[in-house]
């Protein structure tokens, strides 16, 4: 690990791989990283359990999307303002900037210059909902940029309830419109002061728990997605509903303690000559997700299921400090593995 002074104070980074050091020289608070190496199956274990190296991991890879693709998305960045304000080992300065990256771009857009606009619904709905969860975690109250971007949300949602969300085959999130419409009763669910009460949202919130009560889950995933929201929202789920979803998830544990991602649907991917292992090993996401799902559905920290799920996590961690993810689309890049080490931090914490 290596430390140094920059003009925000004492920054720490480890390294997580051999690349180039960068720093954001436009930026209020530039911060130094590591460009990670590229998430790999073959990745040794860590021989000691580390926050401190997923915080350093989880930065210097959101860090470089941002700066390099410029753009958010829902495998690397977006998760990463939902979990990263929880790992308090280190500084914040990474997350500071990633979330400065999304102000600036619903501050602008409404500008006339076309490369200030959103350029999808999808990114309206998912910036609104992740900084929402992202201002529940961390001020605990609503920003106003947050707000403002929510309630552009509302102005781009179709009439039977759900938006035109990205369907570029990437699953599991860019896929199909029930994806989008479950994300968002997440997001607004966790947005603070109350704002799925407010005027603003009470049509919209309307007609997407319509559409949520009359559209089924494609498949279990998105089903656990439901649950998380129910629990946030009214009138998503029943009880029974819950029950349900919940001992279909514990169903599927595996021997290890672990669960895997493509144990919970299926899905075309990308590349049609990837196949999807419905038996393959627990992976980062799989494990981290439902875990967290199930913490959220109010199974206690120490039920059996929950323990053996945290044991998985804690004693499967890479040196790098992440938690490799098979991707259900190609064998290239594997980008879900960040989201999946942004899961597994919500768990672990959902379980501390």
């Amino acid at each position: 690990m290596k430390a140094w002074l920059g003009p925000a104070g004492l920054f720490a980074v480890a390294i997580v791989g051999i690349g180039e050091r960068q720093t954001f020289g436009q930026d209020v608070n530039p911060v130094e990283f590591v460009k990670p190496t590229p998430n790999r199956a073959d990745e040794p274990l860590a021989k000691e359990f580390s926050l401190v190296r997923t915080a350093a991991f989880l930065d210097a890879e959101s860090l470089w999307w941002t700066r390099e693709k410029k753009c958010g998305t829902c495998h690397t960045n977006f998760p990463y303002l939902m979990a990263r304000p929880l790992l308090k080992e280190m500084p914040l300065g990474g997350h500071d900037e990633v979330r400065r990256f999304f102000e600036n771009r619903i501050a602008h857009w409404d500008d006339d210059a076309r490369q200030a606009k959103p350029r999808s619904d999808t990114e309206v709905v998912a910036t609104a909902c992740v900084l929402a969860f992202n201002d529940a975690q961390t001020t605990g109250k609503l920003h106003p940029l947050t707000r403002r971007a929510l309630d552009k949300m509302w102005t781009l949602q179709q009439k039977g309830g759900a938006w035109d969300w990205a369907k570029c085959r990437w699953p599991p999130f860019e896929h199909d419109d029930y994806f989008g419409a479950v994300f968002a009763a997440v997001g607004v669910g966790s947005a603070p002061e109350d704002y799925a009460k407010s005027a603003s949202a009470k049509e919209g919130l309307a007609r997407l728990k319509v559409y949520l009560r009359r559209t089924s889950a494609p498949n279990l995933h998105h089903k656990a997605w439901l649950m998380w929201a129910s629990v946030k929202l009214d009138g998503l789920m029943t009880q029974e509903e819950r029950v349900q979803t919940i001992a279909e998830l514990l169903a599927l544990q595996q021997h290890d303690g672990g669960w895997s991602l493509p144990s919970l649907g299926y899905w075309q991917g990308h590349d049609p000559k990837h196949g999807i292992d419905t038996n393959a090993a627990s992976d980062g996401y799989g494990t981290g997700f439902v875990v967290y799902a199930l913490r959220q559905a109010g199974l206690p920290a120490l039920h059996p299921a929950i323990q053996k799920g945290v044991k998985w996590l804690r004693t499967n961690q890479r040196e790098s400090g992440r938690w490799f993810v098979r991707s259900l689309n190609t064998d290239n890049f594997h980008y879900i593995t960040n989201a999946g080490t942004s899961f597994a931090v919500l768990a672990l914490k959902a379980c501390e």
